[in-house]
Formats: structure tokens, sequence, C-alpha cells
């Protein structure tokens, strides 16, 4: 589904990932771990396409093509969709509005955001006013209206209280159990989730988990198993572990 090939960013001159490598196959979750600053978020931003991360090495492919390039509207089109930890406020558009143009006039905005009990919302401007968990919720009406190939996931738990992780987790569960991505090589929707306490891995079955360290990817493995190695060494084992191993 997803091959990140030696990629380098720069954000405003400075450069934020170094040859960072990660594969995630098709009908695969992988989660994406590291301290505050490693480049998470901007890997994230890179694979959505946005304009401010410039690619200056390594490629980018999606279901075999490559879109290191690519504008972020055709990333959308051909399938991939972000939910973003702090997306910004849209003042004049409604929500209910751009759910409709996400879905391409295909879906019913109401029907979507009704298990969401975000109905009220949808003749609000976009995230205007919005708490954390309704910020979630609004990204997560975004995401189902466009039924992504490839669910990019910043951060999802980040904001909200417990009862809020449990919807976001289902839903996106929710989500990538839907049939509706024709892959040649394999099954299934995948999906790039960026957790700092774990929490959504309560509510996906992630396949395997990436460590990010100074912008990359230090080691990789049991989601579970990292989670619980980070918690009680912290980041700098995995960066001592990868030192050893070069």
């Amino acid at each position: 589904m997803l091959e990140i090939k030696d990629l380098s960013v720069e954000v405003a001159g400075k450069t934020v990932l170094r040859d960072v490598n990660l594969n995630v196959m098709s009908g695969y979750t992988a989660v994406l771990f590291g301290p505050n600053g490693s480049g998470k978020s901007t890997l994230l931003a890179s694979i959505m396409g946005f304009s401010d991360y410039n690619i200056t090495k390594g490629k980018i492919v999606f279901k075999g093509q490559d879109i290191t390039h690519m504008p972020l509207h055709e990333r959308a089109r051909l399938g991939i969709g972000m939910m973003m930890q702090r997306p910004p406020n849209i003042v004049g558009v409604q929500l209910g509005r751009l759910v409709d143009a996400t879905g391409r006039g295909k879906v019913n905005s109401e029907e979507l955001a009704e298990p969401l009990d975000m109905v009220r919302f949808l003749e609000r401007d976009v995230t205007v006013g919005f708490s954390g968990g309704e910020l979630k919720r609004s990204e997560l009406l975004q995401l189902k209206a466009q039924d992504p190939c490839l669910l990019l996931l910043d951060e999802p738990e980040s904001g909200v209280d417990l009862e809020s992780i449990k919807r976001v987790g289902q839903t996106v569960r929710d989500i990538l159990d839907r049939d509706s991505c024709p892959v040649e090589k394999g099954n299934g929707k995948s999906a790039l989730v960026i957790t700092h306490t774990g929490e959504i891995l309560n509510y996906l079955d992630a396949d395997r988990a990436f460590v990010m360290c100074n912008g990359t990817i230090v080691c990789s493995g049991s989601p579970r198993e990292l989670l619980s190695e980070i918690s009680r060494r912290g980041y700098e084992e995995c960066i001592k572990c990868r030192r050893r191993r070069s």
C-alpha cells in the first residue's frame, strides 16, 4: 500500500526527516512512536503532500505509483486521507458542505454524522469553536465521507477524554473494515497512526510499529512490545540499540 524509500524532508530550510524507510502493507495498520519533535507529524504531512514540506531525497510510493511530487488533492483522490492533530478553522465554510464535497455528492452528511453526534455541527463553520473531542469527530466525519484506502492519523487520542477515545477508535476501525479499496497485491485498507499513549491500540489491531527519533526510523517491531519497552526504558534506549546494531 505505502512505501517510503530513503525519504529526506526540509521544512523552512531545515532538514527534519533523514533517510526514512517505512512500508505499510495492504490491509495492515502500522503505529508510529517517537518523542515530541522527532518528525512524526512531518512524515504524515509529507505523505499527504502539504506544500510546506520540501522533499529533497527519496520516494513516496502509494499502491505502486510514485506520488513523491504529486499535489495534495490528487493524493486524496487516489485514496489517502489524514486526520490532523490540530485542524485549522475554516471560517465561512459549513461542515456539512465540506462533508458533501469530500464525499463527492455520494454521501448523506446527516446519516454519516448521526453516529458521531455531529448532526448539530453540520451548519457550523468548520472547527470554529469546537472542543477537543468535537475536533476529532469532525475529522472522522470527513474521513468517513472520503472513505480513503490509506488513513493517516496524527495522535487521535490527544486532547480528548476516555469516552471520546473509545468513539474515535471504534470509528477508525469501522472505516478500516469497509470493503471499498481494491488493491492488486493484497486486500483491505491500511493505516499509519501516530500515538504517544498507545490508547488507540485498545481499538485497532495494529500489525507493526515503528519508532522515530531525530528524524529517522530507529527500530520496528510488535506494537505492544515496543510500547511496553518505551514505557519502561524510554526512547533513549531505542537510539542506543540502533547504534549497537550499526
